[in-house]
């Protein structure tokens, strides 16, 4: 009797090339658009390694709270030095919403900071241990059908040394951001908005959500970095909020919610380490 040899693999699929690379250097504040990136098991190197703390409750802030913290996209972050693998980090060069530059390094950063935030914070980097920290952070829910709650604010934990919210790496392709745009022609739907890692450029002949059928499976990227999809990435009202010329507008998220159960792009954890650049080939394995 022939042994039942099991599901067949799935074939090796193009996915398509990165178009876009994004660092940011310091939670929820706009980040660096880069050619070329190292990528650990902690992500792109130097993502999301610092965050603006409440000095009062311990309670990492952001933009998911705008009613607390107002707009953090007027904050630009950018390393002095790209970061190298086995290399201290530089000090991060932070702008400020009138343009003024400061450092992370610099001795009356926190005073600064509290002042522009109008609470006592703190600027406090991701420690990288695998226990868990306890650290949480706020998030507003707008008053809008489809999302989990509404017109409140919630608590969660981000995981262990880290200050992402939920995985290291996020994914969106342009065909997710071509099928948003068809359907609420009047938003502007732009990659910043909804802040990725990685841009993926698929094929004229895809279409729709695409990313939703990656998950599970791993993408290839380039000669080194292998990624394992892991989930939808859910959006919140963040995805809303004005950033530069991009006008607040709430029927971002309601069309998210209307039409991928408010997901936008996915998330994934790094199961080969390498270094990524624009250009590079995405093959699904």
């Amino acid at each position: 009797m022939r042994a039942d040899p099991g599901p067949s693999p799935s074939p090796r699929v193009e996915g398509g090339s990165i178009v876009g690379l994004w660092r940011y250097p310091v939670k929820s504040m706009m980040g660096e658009e880069l050619n070329a990136s190292d990528v650990t098991r902690r992500g792109l190197l130097g993502d999301r390694q610092f965050a603006v703390v409440d000095a009062l409750t311990g309670k990492v802030a952001g933009a998911k709270n705008p009613r607390k913290w107002g707009n953090f996209f007027d904050f630009r972050a950018a390393y002095l030095a790209p970061p190298q693998a086995g290399s201290e980090l530089s000090p991060v060069r932070l702008t400020l919403p009138d343009g003024t530059p400061v450092t992370s390094d610099q001795p009356d950063l926190a005073q600064i900071l509290s002042k522009e935030f109008g609470r006592e914070v703190t600027l406090a980097r991701a420690r990288g241990e695998e226990k868990s920290s306890g650290a949480t952070a706020e998030e507003y829910w707008p008053d809008m059908g489809g999302l989990e709650f509404r017109d409140t604010v919630t608590d969660w934990e981000l995981p262990a040394g880290t200050f992402f919210d939920l995985a290291v790496v996020h994914l969106l392709t342009t065909a997710t951001i071509d099928q948003l745009r068809s359907l609420y022609p009047e938003g502007r739907f732009e990659v910043r908005r909804f802040r990725p890692n990685i841009v993926v450029a698929t094929g004229p002949d895809e279409r729709g959500f695409v990313e939703n059928d990656w998950i599970g499976r791993v993408v290839e990227i380039g000669d080194e970095v292998r990624l394992r999809i892991t989930g939808p990435c859910s959006r919140c009202v963040m995805t809303t909020l004005p950033q530069g010329d991009l006008p607040k507008d709430a029927g971002i998220l309601r069309t998210a919610a209307q039409h991928n159960q408010v997901n936008v792009g996915i998330y994934a954890e790094v199961v080969a380490d390498g270094t990524i650049r624009r250009g590079d080939r995405v093959t699904l394995v």
